[in-house]
C-alpha cells in the first residue's frame, strides 16, 4: 500500500494477491474499499492492483477538472512507473469508463478488459440515471453528508472537508456528452461486458456495446468458430448499486481472465 506521484497527482495504490497484473477501477465516490467482497475469489489467482482515482479515497484532489480522458492517463502512468508491461483491467461504473479510456488511449498497456455497469455513450444511461446525476452539486454532496459512502471517505480522505467538491467537480463529469462508439468498434482485446439485469444502463445499449465489439451479429456455429473475443453477462436478479457484492460477478470474470478468449483452434 503506497503512493505514487503520476500527472502531478499522489495517487495512492494497493496489491493483494499474486498472478498476472489485475488493476481494479471503483466507481463514483467510491475507493478501493468498494471491491473488498471481490477480494478474496480474485486474489485467489490473481496480483490485484486497486487505485483511488483522483478525489476519491486516499488520493486527494488537484486543481484540475475529473474527465474520464484524464483519469485513464493517471492510470496508464501508473502501470508504467511500476514496471508492469501488460495488465488486465476492470473496472465498475465511473471506473468502467476510465478503464475503457485506458484501453482506447493506451492499447499497448492493457491485455483484457472488463467493463461493468457503464456505457459507451453517454446515452446509454437510463432517463431518470442521467437526470440525477446532472443534479450532482455541492448541495447534492452537503445534503449526502452522514451517509455510508461519505462516512467511508472521511475515515481515509486526506481532505475530508473535499466531500462537497468531489460532487461538484462528478457532477460537472456527468452533464457532459460523450460518445465513443467508434473507438469501441476498433478496439481488437478481449472485452468482458458485465451488467445486472436491473441495471442503470439500458439494456438496448448492453447489446448495442457488444455488437460495437464484434459480439452478437451471427450464430457461432456448432463449433463455436464464429464468435468474436468479445463477452456479454447480465446477472441476474442484480443492479447497479449491488453487483460489486455478488458473488455472480467474480464467477464471470475469472473464466474470462483465465481461458482462452477467440474462437476455438
Amino acid at each position: 500500500m503506497s503512493y505514487a506521484e503520476v500527472n502531478g497527482l499522489r495517487m495512492w495504490y494497493e496489491w493483494h494477491g499474486t498472478g498476472h497484473p489485475l488493476v481494479l477501477l471503483h466507481g463514483g465516490f467510491g475507493s478501493t474499499e468498494m471491491f473488498t467482497p471481490l477480494l478474496p475469489t480474485l486474489t485467489k489467482r490473481r496480483n490485484v492492483l486497486a487505485v483511488d482515482l483522483q478525489g476519491h479515497g486516499r488520493t486527494a484532489d488537484v486543481n484540475r477538472p475529473l474527465r474520464y480522458e484524464s483519469l485513464a492517463d493517471d492510470v496508464a502512468a501508473l502501470i508504467t512507473q511500476l514496471g508492469l508491461a501488460e495488465v488486465d483491467v476492470l473496472g465498475y461504473s465511473l471506473g468502467g469508463g476510465v478503464g475503457l479510456r485506458t484501453a482506447i488511449q493506451h492499447p499497448d498497456l492493457v491485455g483484457r478488459l472488463v467493463v461493468v455497469s457503464a456505457p459507451c455513450r453517454q446515452q446509454g444511461w437510463y432517463r431518470e440515471t442521467r437526470t440525477a446525476m446532472a443534479q450532482q452539486d455541492e448541495a447534492a454532496g452537503k445534503r449526502m453528508r452522514g451517509t455510508p459512502a461519505h462516512q467511508r471517505y472521511t475515515q481515509v480522505a486526506p481532505r475530508p472537508a473535499d466531500w462537497p467538491r468531489l460532487w461538484a467537480k462528478s457532477g460537472e463529469l456527468l452533464r457532459r456528452e460523450y460518445d465513443w462508439s467508434a473507438e469501441v468498434a476498433a478496439l481488437v482485446l478481449p472485452t468482458l461486458l458485465v451488467f445486472a439485469d436491473a441495471d442503470s444502463v439500458t439494456t438496448a445499449h448492453m447489446v448495442e456495446f457488444f455488437g460495437l465489439l464484434g459480439g452478437g451479429h451471427k450464430d457461432a456455429g456448432w463449433d463455436g468458430t464464429g464468435r468474436s473475443a468479445a463477452r456479454l453477462a447480465v446477472l441476474p436478479g442484480l443492479t447497479h448499486y449491488d453487483i460489486l457484492s455478488s458473488p455472480a460477478l467474480p464467477a464471470a470474470v475469472l473464466p474470462f481472465l483465465t481461458h482462452p478468449t477467440g474462437p476455438p483452434g
